[in-house]
């Protein structure tokens, strides 16, 4: 299973941050590679979103179920889409009022080897970079 731990410190509230990752429908606007996002259903404390990904030549969708405990974490679970294991974290860890220290953790495999093999290095490419895109998406929304 290919697991994936970034974090970052930010001159931004955990508030501020927990609300731009929980913004999915804007990710297409600023994440590389996401041509679709979807929020499917929401109920007290979670909700249900459908990512699409397009990059080099890989185009897959998948659907994650994601608990939310603002403004300190989120949890991801899959629902549907091409892998056999996906959990996911955000954490929002207070610094001060103004800043946070966050981190993104991923494990997840593939269902399909022959799709690992082909997407595999694109897919954890584009999940490596979600922190330090999200750190430069604050920096446009937080002036």
């Amino acid at each position: 299973m290919a697991k994936i731990e970034r974090t970052a410190l930010v001159a931004y509230s955990a508030e501020q941050m927990f609300s731009l990752v929980n913004d999915i429908e804007s990710y297409p606007q600023f994440m590389a590679g996401c041509t679709g996002a979807e929020v499917l259903a929401r109920g007290d404390g979670w909700l249900e979103a459908r990512l699409d990904l397009s990059r080099a030549g890989f185009k897959q969708s998948f659907t994650t179920r994601n608990t939310l405990k603002p403004p300190h974490s989120m949890d991801l679970q899959l629902v549907a889409g091409p892998f056999s294991a996906f959990k996911g974290r955000w954490q929002f860890d207070a610094l001060s009022e103004s800043a946070c220290k966050i981190t993104f953790s991923l494990e997840y495999e593939f269902a399909n080897k022959l799709l690992a093999l082909a997407a595999g290095k694109i897919f954890e490419q584009v999940a490596s970079e979600q922190v330090s895109t999200l750190c430069e998406r604050a920096r446009q929304v937080f002036v």
